[in-house]
């Protein structure tokens, strides 16, 4: 009898052990390189990964289930923005990735910003997701009322290696300024948002979509302005770059703030050529069912304007076949 227990006892360990291996060989993991967490790339980041996600166990597609890959776990990694997203997904750090569609044209192209350097041949789209406008942040009472008012003054242009720095950069120079006009700080989101209400910056730039959790903190504690990027420097930028576009944010989007007209470019998100066909065709194809609709409704403020019909707007990196395959079948490509 003890042997018999014995026995029973060993075959069910066994049989959990082979259970729990095989599960394991169905598990993907699947990153998505964000930026900093006090901006939108990285909560936008987390509604698409639990969008495309379906553990083993999980209850089925229209049941209360997740609607996601089956089997894949997909995860929103912070990072440094843009460019840091570009250059994980290249390495294989990460699988993917958000960027300006600015910064990963001129990667892929070797040109623009990126000249010089050797192009990222295998980047590859997955989808447009949203427009991101250029926030330029100062005190109400500042007295900045245009880039150019920035000379001489502490500019916060974030971290190099995100979007934000490389944008503002160039809008310094539309303007007729450079970084050796300002005193340059590297603060992100909510750093470089307490740093302005502390005094320690004088402005500071953010390219996210709107409305963003730092700036939104931000105008809950301190009377800000939105700093207009427009005129001459605007239209000469929008003029030379096809991918920045003039753009408003309405009143009312952060606490005691007006309307400003500044300029926008395009939150793309991609992943390499190396990742698998089949694999991307289903994450694509995750991305646009009608539960996932829901969660991005409801998961973050620019969750709405993420739809089907604009998931090809200003592509300038080709799409991975993946992708291609499924916007051909859902008779959005020809």
């Amino acid at each position: 009898m003890i042997h018999t227990f014995k026995t029973a006892a060993i075959s069910a360990v066994l049989a959990l052990g082979l259970a729990g291996t095989a599960m394991a060989q169905d598990l993907k993991f699947f990153t998505i390189g964000t930026g900093g967490t006090a901006f939108t790339y990285y909560p936008v980041g987390g509604v698409i990964a639990n969008a495309i996600s379906k553990p083993p166990g999980s209850r089925e597609c229209g049941e209360g289930g997740s609607c996601g890959v089956d089997g894949l776990i997909a995860s929103a990694v912070s990072s440094r923005g843009s460019v840091d997203n570009v250059n994980a997904i290249i390495s294989g750090l990460r699988n993917s990735g958000f960027a300006q569609s600015d910064v990963a044209y001129w990667a892929y192209t070797g040109t623009g910003t990126m000249e010089g350097k050797e192009p990222a041949t295998d980047l590859r789209t997955i989808a447009a997701l949203f427009e991101e406008h250029i926030h330029l942040v100062a005190l109400a009472d500042s007295g900045i009322n245009s880039v150019a008012d920035l000379k001489g003054k502490r500019v916060s242009l974030d971290e190099p290696g995100s979007g934000t720095y490389v944008d503002a950069t160039l809008i310094l120079e539309a303007n007729g300024l450079s970084v050796d006009d300002v005193t340059a700080e590297q603060l992100k989101g909510n750093a470089a948002a307490e740093g302005l209400r502390n005094g320690k910056i004088d402005a500071f730039f953010a390219v996210a979509g709107y409305p963003t959790g730092a700036i939104v903190e931000l105008a809950s504690a301190a009377d800000i302005k939105l700093v207009p990027i427009s005129g001459a420097g605007a239209d000469a930028l929008t003029e030379k770059y096809g991918f920045f576009a003039s753009s408003d944010i309405p009143a009312g989007t952060y606490e005691g703030v007006d309307a400003v007209t500044t300029v926008a470019v395009g939150a793309q998100w991609f992943t390499s050529a190396k990742e698998d066909e089949e694999l991307i065709y289903n994450i694509t194809k995750a991305l646009w069912n009608d539960e996932s609709r829901k969660l991005l409704d409801v998961g973050h403020a620019k969750g709405a304007t993420i739809t089907p019909d604009t998931a090809l707007n200003g592509v300038g990196v080709p799409l991975h076949p993946g992708a291609e395959k499924f916007y051909k079948e859902a008779g959005l490509l020809e």
